[in-house]
């Protein structure tokens, strides 16, 4: 199983925009993917209410993790997405 940590970029943390934008990256990878903040449970990261109800803000650490072909790349790619700050573009 692959695994990473990110650092939320994003001013407003993972609601609103950066979810939307963060789950459909996520659907897009075809890749099962899990999101946690530091103690939590693992939520899919593909569900806009599980990421709303993780409590991500700015600066918060998250860990992701996926298996399956294309693991590896889906991980790097989605955390360059949440230590991108999406309240700004």
């Amino acid at each position: 199983m692959a695994e990473r940590q990110a650092t939320i970029a994003s001013s407003s943390g993972l609601h609103a925009r950066p979810a939307k934008l963060f789950v459909q990256a996520v659907q897009e990878t075809k890749v099962p993917v899990t999101i946690a903040v530091e103690g939590g449970k693992d939520l899919n990261a593909g569900s806009i209410l599980s990421l709303m109800g993780l409590g991500a803000s700015h600066g918060t650490v998250v860990t992701l993790k996926a298996e399956g072909d294309g693991a590896d790349a889906a991980l790097d790619s989605l955390v360059a997405l949440l230590e991108t700050d999406l309240d700004a573009e």
